[in-house]
């Protein structure tokens, strides 16, 4: 059994996660923190503020806002709980804290949740040398009109992808505009589109001499996210101090 506590246990993941667990055998939520206190009843206990949980866990799952990461990351080392960081948008502050803590505690992190994106982002890894020198990489990215961070983490985490491939390393261009764009074969343009209900589509394109390849995940409910982190605590669960991500929980 893997006993979990949640951080945003009342936003749209935090009930994500609680709906997937409920179908998971080996899984149990005992508490969860969230600042919104109003809402239907949890089976579980509610904390505001996680410096008011003396309760540890096997592993923690945060799905809650950047600026709520220092305080989680606090509860996680007074009570030695491995991390599932899976909060997007993180600035260097926050990445710096995440960084220290996992020289005390085992710390997962990745700016998506999904295995899919991250087999995704290995095939983008496989793909980008042979393709380099004669083809142009652009990623686009659609999400729902509540997401507020932009680009997607997840666009970031491809682009990424493709600079821990190149000889080169690409320039990351934030949308095109203007009468005087070169696109050089040395620039990523990252493009975001919001609107609807969305959960999360992105596309890979690399765009060469007379031929386009295109490398596309769609996300057609937040189950995906929720299942995906499941799998993270529970590879989590029980590990020594360091800093994991999804790579590590597929190629076990």
């Amino acid at each position: 059994m893997v006993n979990l506590m949640i951080s945003g246990v009342r936003g749209r993941m935090g009930k994500a996660i609680q709906a997937a667990a409920e179908n998971e055998a080996d899984v149990q939520i005992l508490a969860g923190f969230d600042k919104e206190i109003n809402g239907p009843p949890l089976p579980f206990k509610l904390y505001i503020n996680p410096e008011d949980c003396e309760q540890g866990a096997d592993a923690l799952i945060d799905f809650s806002h950047f600026s709520a990461v220092p305080s989680v990351l606090q509860y996680c080392l007074r009570t030695k709980t491995p991390a599932v960081i899976a909060t997007t948008a993180l600035g260097d502050a926050e990445t710096a804290l995440v960084l220290d803590a996992a020289k005390s505690i085992a710390v997962f992190r990745s700016a998506n949740m999904s295995l899919g994106v991250n087999v995704v982002s290995q095939m983008v890894k496989l793909a980008t040398p042979a393709l380099e020198p004669d083809f142009n990489v652009e990623i686009i990215e659609k999400h729902h009109n509540k997401k507020l961070d932009s680009p997607s983490g997840t666009a970031l985490l491809l682009a990424n992808a493709v600079n821990d491939a190149c000889r080169a390393k690409k320039n990351f261009i934030y949308g095109r505009q203007g009468k005087d764009d070169e696109c050089r074969i040395t620039d990523l343009g990252i493009h975001a589109v919001r609107g609807g209900s969305v959960p999360g589509e992105h596309s890979v394109l690399f765009l060469g001499p007379d031929e386009v390849i295109e490398i596309r995940h769609s996300v057609f409910s937040r189950n995906v996210f929720a299942l995906g982190a499941l799998k993270a605590a529970r590879f989590i669960a029980g590990k020594p101090p360091g800093l994991y991500n999804m790579e590590d929980l597929i190629n076990v």
